[in-house]
This record gives C-alpha cells, sequence and structure tokens, in this order.
C-alpha cells in the first residue's frame, strides 16, 4: 500500500499521488479469533484488537460482500508516518478492503470500482484512497453512485520530495478550521490553479509553481502547523511548487529533476525529515490471490 499525497495545492479533495513508501500486509483466514501483528511504524502503538482500522475495514468489506470468516490473521509491516498528511489511514482502508476481496471464497476478480467505492465511504473522501489504489496521480470525484477515479500519468521530470517533522497533526482536527464559506474569487481561482495543475503534472512541470497555489485550504489550517506553512513560503520563494501534503504537516515537493530536489533537502530546517520518494506507479498491489479488475 503506498502512501499518498492528497491535494496539492489547489485540488482539495479531488487530486493526489502514490508515493514510494509503503506498508505491507498479510492476510489469512484463520480457524477462529483475531491477530493483528504491528511492525515497523506505530508498533506497540496501535491497536491489535478489532478496532484496528485494516480489521475495520476488512469486516465492512465482508459485510458487503456477504461473507464471514471463521477467523482472521493480519500482519502489518508499516513504512507509512501516521497522522502527517501522507495518507496512512488510506491506505489502511485499502487494505482492509482488499484483503476481504483477495480472501472471499465467493468472487473470484477483485472489483477496483468496488473497492474505491467502500473505501471512500470508509474514509470520508476519494483522494487519498483513489491514489492508494491506482497508483500515479490521480483525479477523483463523487456521483450518485459513489466515488470515481481516474489514473494521470506524471511527467518524468516530476521529482516528489517529503519534508517530514516530528510533529503529528489530527485531519479532524485541520479540517475543523475550514470555514463554511469562501468567496467566489478565491474559489474561481483555484479552479483554475486545479485545471492547470493536470496540464503541468502531465506535461509542462515548468508551470508547476503557478499551478500548486491555493486560496481554498492551506493559509486557512496555518494556525495548526505554522511551521509548515513557514517552510512552503520558504520553498515556494526560491522557485519550488512546495505544498501542504494533505491535512499536513508535511510538506510535499514537487522539484523538477534531481538537482532541485537536491535543492530542496538543502533549504529545509533541522528537525525535519526529508524524504526523497518516486511516484509509485503501481499503486495498491495484491501479490497472491485473484487479479485486480475495473468495471470501467
Amino acid at each position: 500500500m503506498p502512501a499518498t499525497s492528497a491535494n496539492l495545492g489547489p485540488a482539495f479533495d479531488c487530486a493526489g499521488l502514490a508515493l514510494t513508501c509503503h506498508d505491507v500486509l498479510e492476510f489469512t483466514v484463520a480457524p477462529a479469533g483475531l491477530a493483528v501483528e504491528v511492525t515497523g511504524v506505530g508498533a506497540g502503538e496501535l491497536p491489535t484488537d478489532e478496532t484496528h482500522l485494516v480489521v475495520r475495514a476488512f469486516r465492512a468489506a465482508c459485510a458487503d460482500l456477504g461473507w464471514s470468516p471463521t477467523g482472521l490473521r493480519v500482519v502489518a509491516e508499516n513504512g507509512i508516518p501516521q497522522g502527517r498528511g501522507m495518507g496512512s489511514s488510506a491506505a489502511a482502508v485499502v487494505a482492509g478492503v482488499l484483503g476481504a476481496w483477495g480472501l472471499c471464497p465467493d468472487v473470484e476478480t477483485i472489483d477496483l470500482d468496488e473497492v474505491l467505492r467502500l473505501a471512500t465511504e470508509l474514509e470520508g473522501h476519494p483522494d487519498n484512497v483513489a491514489a492508494c489504489l491506482l497508483g500515479g496521480a490521480t483525479l477523483s470525484w463523487m456521483t450518485a453512485d459513489g466515488a470515481r477515479a481516474d489514473r494521470l500519468t506524471v511527467h518524468p521530470d516530476v521529482v516528489p520530495v517529503l519534508l517530514v517533522p516530528d510533529a503529528t497533526l489530527s485531519t479532524h482536527l485541520a479540517r475543523g478550521l475550514l470555514p463554511d464559506v469562501v468567496p467566489h474569487g478565491d474559489a474561481a481561482f483555484t479552479a483554475g490553479r486545479a485545471a492547470l495543475l493536470v496540464h503541468a503534472l502531465t506535461t509542462e512541470p515548468a508551470l508547476l509553481l503557478e499551478a500548486t497555489e491555493d486560496r481554498l485550504h492551506q493559509r486557512q489550517r496555518a494556525e495548526a502547523m505554522p511551521a509548515s506553512l513557514a517552510l512552503v513560503d520558504r520553498l515556494r520563494a526560491a522557485g519550488h511548487a512546495a505544498v501542504v501534503s494533505g491535512a499536513g504537516p508535511t510538506v510535499l515537493t514537487l522539484a523538477q529533476g534531481p538537482a532541485a530536489a537536491q535543492e530542496v533537502a538543502g533549504l529545509t530546517p533541522p528537525g525535519w525529515t526529508v524524504l526523497p520518494v518516486e511516484v509509485d506507479t503501481s499503486g495498491a498491489r495484491v501479490l497472491a490471490g485473484r487479479p485486480q479488475v475495473s468495471s470501467r
């Protein structure tokens, strides 16, 4: 399950990017009961009972499929930092839903459209789960029948760099800082930049600095992560397309080439971890079991 960065500046709740930082999970139907083992990030901190998010997502998918396994064993090797705007909860939800589809004896293939629909219901919005599931950059939207998403191929010159602080931030808290109403001018500005973002990501990376400008959500949450916004400003002043990753406080920079990525690292202050990652083009992968298909 790849980490993901959502919003990418102006595309609030509708764009995401899959990144090469992963959680790896193994699901086994057991004779009875529940066993959860966690190593890596969150070991000794995450619950190992029915309240574990992966287990909750697995149970929800089982209910959706009309299947009740006798027991369950989950082994999680976590690499995605939690509470930092890198899609750890989306990865957990997608893993749980895919695990149920992969083990259910009543299905022959994994329907990615149905996985996306349920994962979005559980997560609350589709941007991170779509990127985690499909890989690459994704655009997602809601319809009367649930979430939909499509994948974009990111230009090879785009080099993502994650700048991760020691502090964490609750997504619920960050969302609570957003106003219910925004000025029409800010909405129009952000819509234009979101449209430009698609072109910049896929075809013209030189436009990424302008394409990642936002008036909808980042400044509104500054009081919860002032250091993140200060770093975004510092990097953007130097010409780098830096944004808050998801709800923060991690900062994502879409650098133009390896040299620019090195410059970003050099501009990062002490107390931040620089994670030079790549775009994960595969998305969530089931390493054994049923093939994954989309009904589209």
